[in-house]
């Protein structure tokens, strides 16, 4: 799959008319409800906030939550993509023995670092999908675009607990 051009301008203009509508946490939630909507093979999309030595899932759309909820900067896909601030494409988790487990018919997961103005981690995007090689640099610079204009909402407070 990929985010032809085409397709990548209007979403994006659609994730700042979120940005400048909602705030917080509500922001988060609903631009990774339309990416999933948007894109097919979104089938799971989250949006962590970097806390500390943890990432929190701060927005999510899916079928279901996700179990991991917190993890660990060193563990997993996620805390992997945070550790080396760069975008990480598995295109077969099966084959990637950091892979923390979430649902059973993930297969690809692409995990994207939204970034501060000094280039330092945030948080990030993390998508699953359920085909082999569903992510391709489409994906990441789409991806890369969306982590940019959310870069405001994460650099806001956490919400209290």
């Amino acid at each position: 799959m990929s985010v032809p051009p085409r397709r990548a301008t209007p979403a994006l203009l659609q994730v700042d008319a979120v940005l400048q509508r909602l705030g917080g946490a509500d922001a988060l939630t609903e631009v990774c409800r339309y990416l999933r909507q948007e894109f097919s093979h979104f089938d799971w999309v989250g949006v962590y906030r970097k806390d500390g030595e943890r990432l929190r899932l701060a927005g999510w759309n899916g079928a279901a939550e996700t179990e991991h909820t917190v993890i660990a900067l060193d563990r997993g896909v996620c805390g992997r993509a945070a550790r080396e601030n760069r975008t990480v494409v598995v295109d077969d988790v099966r084959a990637a023995p950091e892979y923390l487990a979430c649902f059973v018919d993930t297969r690809a997961e692409i995990v994207v670092p939204v970034r501060d103005r000094s280039g330092g981690v945030l948080g990030e995007i993390d998508i699953d999908g359920t085909s082999v090689g569903a992510f391709d640099a489409s994906d990441a610079a789409f991806l890369e675009s969306v982590a940019a204009k959310i870069a405001p909402v994460l650099e806001g407070p956490a919400p209290r607990s």
